[in-house]
């Protein structure tokens, strides 16, 4: 006897393939015309894919490819992904803070900006979207790095010599390490004017539901502000805005870390 074909799968592949590209945001109404699915239909199964973070939805109601496919498919930009759907977070976040935050993503061992929300306040912050950045000396890099496997980061540090950018950049493989230590066991990475001499950053991890550093997100500041207190104020407000962008973009992330 043959296996019989679950309908409601079916249907689900026939929405997820209904999306002409990664970065495209589609309403229900025209999933249901592509697919040939009642409007009904679809809305429900949407609802269901967004629930298991297969999809994402923007506050218009369209959506879009999500995380969870991300882990299948490198076609799903991460970083945009985070962008577009926590702007009002994170702009919100960068408003309260009064300076810069952003959102990056390793690409071949650096940095890469996805997004910067806020204005500089008390010092010019000279970043901008599409940017790459040294990895091994800004907050968002050493989260970033500090989720490598240890191959990884051995492949890293063996690509070549770690320059210094000012004076108090890490330059020694044997101190990074010790820095991305220090990082994991914080939950989150310091920039003391090691990229800018004017500019101190703190960063937080985004991470699936595995405990995988999926992106990171900072705040840039004045260097003169860093302090013992600063850097805890700032890096729990990161660290919370972090645990909720991976609670929207992981539906199921709540569930499988509590």
């Amino acid at each position: 006897m043959a296996t019989p074909k679950i309908q409601s799968v079916q249907k689900a592949f026939a929405l997820l393939q209904a999306f002409r590209g990664p970065g495209e945001w589609v309403s229900n109404a025209e999933l249901s015309r592509r697919t040939g699915l009642s409007e009904a239909c679809a809305h429900r199964l949407m609802k269901t894919l967004e629930g298991i973070g297969a999809v994402v939805r923007d506050r218009r109601g369209c959506y879009r490819p999500g995380m969870v496919l991300a882990t299948l498919s490198k076609d799903v930009a991460v970083g945009e992904l985070i962008r577009s759907t926590s702007e009002e977070l994170l702009g919100r976040l960068a408003g309260h803070l009064k300076g810069v935050v952003h959102v990056g993503v390793l690409h071949n061992g650096m940095v890469s900006y996805a997004a910067k929300f806020g204005e500089p306040v008390r010092v010019a912050v000279p970043s901008r979207v599409g940017a790459q950045q040294e990895a091994y000396c800004s907050a968002l890099g050493k989260i970033l790095l500090s989720g490598l496997a240890p191959q990884e980061l051995d492949d890293f540090l063996d690509e070549g010599e770690l320059i210094a950018l000012t004076p108090q950049t890490i330059t020694s493989p044997g101190s990074l390490r010790a820095e991305l230590s220090a990082v994991r066991e914080r939950g989150y990475a310091v920039d003391d004017r090691e990229v800018v001499q004017t500019i101190a950053c703190v960063g937080a991890p985004i991470r699936d539901p595995d405990g995988n550093v999926a992106a990171a997100i900072s705040f840039a500041d004045s260097a003169g502000n860093l302090c013992r207190d600063w850097e805890e104020d700032v890096s729990g407000q990161l660290i919370a805005a972090a645990g909720a962008i991976s609670r929207k973009l992981f539906p199921v992330y709540e569930r499988v870390t509590h």
